[in-house]
């Protein structure tokens, strides 16, 4: 699986385009990794992955306290999906190898 390296993100939010640095690493059905905004980093969590489709969770505090959850799809070096923001909903985001 070609997931394994940095990216580069771009989420669609309610509050504008937000850019994000990720950083992953997989092994076997599970991924791993850094996930980064604005000067903040955090680790990833329940990373998984499976063929092309790649899952994984992320807390941020900024600009307030979510667990984010990104559900997308790996081509070459690309990827896109959904990111899910709890009770807000789901929004694209889009990210390109790094």
């Amino acid at each position: 699986m070609a997931v394994d390296g940095n990216w580069n993100l771009t989420m669609t939010t309610p509050m504008g385009e937000r850019q994000a640095t990720l950083s992953l690493s997989s092994s076997g059905g599970t991924l791993t990794g850094t996930q980064g905004a604005e000067g903040n980093s955090a680790e990833i969590f329940d990373g998984t992955v499976s063929g092309d489709a790649v899952n994984w969770k992320v807390s941020i505090t900024n600009p307030m306290p979510l667990t984010l959850e990104f559900i997308g799809t790996v081509s070459g070096d690309s990827m896109s999906g959904e990111m899910g923001i709890g009770p807000m909903g789901s929004f694209p985001f889009t990210g390109s190898r790094a």
